[in-house]
């Protein structure tokens, strides 16, 4: 017998104290990843060992100080107020990730397998900060065999197991990005009948393009951190520029608010782009 589970735990921000400094800290949402065929507004009724993972793994960032979010309860109001225009399963999942306003996701797959020797049950959690995809914790953990029937309580062994050290490595990589920045890329190009390349003097001062984006992105990024990975004639590519986790206002600070930005002041110095974003890669494209 083989049972695979597989959630998405959304993270939100909350504040504790955490190595002695008060830090804001995630803010957990659990929702069940749906396999092909699968829907996400109805798998939690169709299956109960996903209602335990997802309960446990709840309980385990509850146990710790941390505030949850109720799926179940954003799924409702999402289909009271007619929030899906579609069936499409990631359209579904980004509407319920967009009212939580969340920061993390967290994917958990839980494999259940049975045989002669006995039931186990693994867990693999992957964490990922919702606004850019990138990684933040990895944690595989198994239940081991036992001569049982009783899949929630070995779900609950292997999550147990996994939570402390899992949620330990969050806490570095979100204090990482509330210190420095969430890591994004940015790829400037040009369309093929452009009139501009990265040579071109651009403003009073007649500089090279390529002089003016490093010197914008050396005010406008977080802490001056910023990393060029390449420039030639017709490319330009910042690999790892960071942006504030939050605004001034304390909204959550995505790639797409820092690619407008980018976006106006490509406008003001006299140039006609166009972007794209896709995850944590902005691509800015000069006509």
């Amino acid at each position: 017998m083989k049972i695979i589970i597989s959630l998405f735990i959304v993270v939100l921000s909350s504040s504790i104290n955490f190595a002695q400094t008060i830090i804001p800290l995630p803010k957990i949402m659990v929702i069940p990843f749906t396999k092909d065929g699968e829907d996400l507004r109805t798998i939690l009724d169709e299956n109960i060992n996903s209602r335990i993972a997802i309960t446990k793994i709840k309980e385990g960032f509850d146990t710790r100080g941390y505030t949850t979010v109720d799926f179940v309860g954003k799924l409702k109001s999402a289909k009271d107020n007619q929030i899906f225009t579609s069936d499409n399963q990631n359209d579904i999942k980004s509407k319920i990730i967009e009212m939580a306003g969340c920061d993390i996701y967290v994917v958990a797959e839980v494999d259940t397998k049975s045989d002669n020797a006995g039931t186990s049950a693994s867990v693999i959690i992957s964490s990922y900060d919702t606004s850019t995809g990138n990684s933040l914790s990895n944690k595989v953990s198994n239940s081991g065999k036992f001569e049982t029937g009783d899949i929630g309580r070995l779900i609950s062994k292997a999550v147990d197991k996994c939570m402390e050290e899992f949620i330990a490595t969050i806490n570095l990589k979100f204090t990482d990005i509330i210190k420095n920045g969430r890591s994004i890329l940015i790829d400037f190009s040009f369309a093929e009948n452009s009139i501009y390349n990265m040579a071109s003097p651009i403003g009073n001062d007649e500089l090279a393009l390529s002089d003016v984006l490093e010197e914008w992105f050396s005010s406008n990024s977080f802490n001056n951190n910023y990393h060029i990975q390449g420039t030639t004639n017709l490319k330009m590519i910042f690999d790892d520029v960071r942006i504030p986790f939050k605004d001034k206002n304390q909204n959550n600070y995505s790639p797409n608010k820092f690619a407008l930005e980018i976006f106006k002041y490509l406008k003001e110095i006299g140039l006609n782009p166009s972007k794209e974003i896709k995850g944590s890669t902005v691509y800015l494209t000069i006509n």
